[in-house]
């Protein structure tokens, strides 16, 4: 286990039941196989944080652990309610600086979380954003966790991205950008984020899938 650092990294999830998650990879694929894809989406996210300096690893998880779910994690349950409401109550559980990811970018290193995590990671510096291709953004860090900076953004639209940033810069944060990233929407994202990281169970599942025929 890599040294503590100060900040918080918390992974927010839902459990892989076919028919509950990653529903946009059906077809080409099916349920089952979509549940697959995304449990290993969300154990390759899960091993790389467990690399990182953290003060506590927290997986915010909507349903119930599986064998997925490794050692070195305490294990939240997400309120009810939307999306922003759920990532706010995420950041309602911290005390100090908090850095969100969600289950969609299995392609993240510890590289790309570094700038966030190194020492002086937060010095003059109040949140840090990933913004996605897709519109949205992967990653929120915030310095001082305050629910109010998420809730109310409206999710999974093309401008939830800039929305949610601009709320930051709204209330006069300083914010860094760490890179953009594609997240596993569909069974095209699948293959590009695979191809990115092609040594993750992520690839191995796709592969196995019969994921080049998709393309």
């Amino acid at each position: 286990m890599p040294a503590a650092g100060t900040t918080t990294l918390l992974v927010i999830a839902k459990e892989p039941v076919p028919g509950r998650v990653k529903t946009r990879l059906t077809p080409p694929f099916t349920p089952g196989e979509a549940a697959e894809l995304a449990a290993a989406a969300l154990e390759d996210t899960l091993r790389t944080v467990l690399t990182l300096p953290a003060l506590r690893r927290v997986l915010v998880l909507e349903g119930r652990p599986g064998p997925w779910t490794p050692s070195g994690y305490e294990v939240l349950p997400q309120c009810a309610g939307t999306l922003d409401a759920r990532i706010a109550a995420a950041f309602g559980t911290c005390t100090g600086p908090a850095l969100l990811i969600g289950m969609d970018t299995p392609q993240i290193t510890p590289s790309l979380l570094a700038p966030a995590l190194s020492p002086g990671g937060w010095d003059g510096c109040d949140a840090w954003f990933g913004p996605a291709e897709d519109g949205g953004f992967w990653a929120l860090g915030l310095a001082v966790p305050d629910p109010g900076l998420v809730r109310g953004v409206p999710m999974s639209r093309p401008d939830t991205g800039e929305i949610q940033r601009a709320r930051l810069t709204g209330a006069g944060l300083a914010v860094r950008n760490l890179p953009s990233l594609r997240d596993v929407d569909t069974a095209e994202d699948a293959l590009h984020v695979a191809a990115a990281a092609p040594r993750g169970r992520f690839a191995d599942t796709l592969t196995r899938l019969g994921g080049a025929a998709v393309r």
